[in-house]
């Protein structure tokens, strides 16, 4: 029987876009799911569910290139847990860039992590403009994708995936500048207010942050 662990490793977990696409492919796939959002308590719960399972689905946010520290110090748990039938691992993963291939190297992670403790690494799919893309008209792109892959882990297929929003960078980082300036507003940070920092290197808002941060 096809039994799915979706496991969310974004820290936001529960405010996150990881859970919206989580959401979606559970509304796809045809087989049994289980889920859960990754925490600091929560490690040996996840890891005993995970026995008597057929697939896992690792669903996390693209954090400095990499797995989120949420993930990693989760699979530093899994790594070290026994498990007699090991599942099948599928990732969906999703980062701010438009380019869905930015999502490489954490893939990479993930696969040598399989590879490591032996997993079978199977399908994933690599979202771009992973944040914006479900506020669009377009977002049924990105739930077609999904349901693609909800079609493969319930199939048993093997399948590399991946979407991102047909704008050209010009446009994204126009459209993306102009979301964030409108954000930062909500704040009382201002485009001009955040364009230069102090001797120390903070905003010039008065945030906390340091500039770049």
């Amino acid at each position: 029987m096809v039994k799915t662990i979706i496991i969310n490793g974004s820290p936001r977990a529960p405010k996150s876009n990881s859970k919206l696409y989580a959401e979606i492919f559970q509304k796809y796939y045809s087989g049994e799911t289980i889920s859960f959002m990754v925490n600091k308590k929560n490690h040996s719960e996840i890891c005993n569910h995970i026995e008597g399972c057929s697939d896992i689905l690792f669903v996390f946010p693209l954090y400095a290139d990499g797995i989120p520290s949420t993930l990693l110090n989760f699979l530093k748990t899994l790594e070290t847990y026994q498990i007699e039938s090991k599942p099948k691992v599928h990732i969906l993963i999703n980062c701010g860039f438009i380019e869905p291939e930015q999502n490489n190297v954490a893939l990479d992670m993930m696969h040598l992590f399989c590879k490591q403790n032996k997993y079978e690494f199977c399908s994933t799919l690599a979202i771009g403009a992973g944040e914006a893309f479900l506020t669009t008209p377009l977002s049924f792109l990105v739930k077609g994708k999904i349901k693609k892959l909800a079609k493969l882990i319930a199939n048993r297929k093997i399948g590399h995936l991946s979407v991102t929003l047909p704008l050209s960078k010009q446009s994204f980082v126009k459209a993306s500048t102009k979301y964030w300036i409108k954000y930062g507003e909500k704040f009382g940070c201002s485009k001009e207010s955040t364009e230069g920092s102090n001797k120390a290197g903070f905003c010039k808002c008065g945030c906390s942050k340091r500039k770049g941060e």
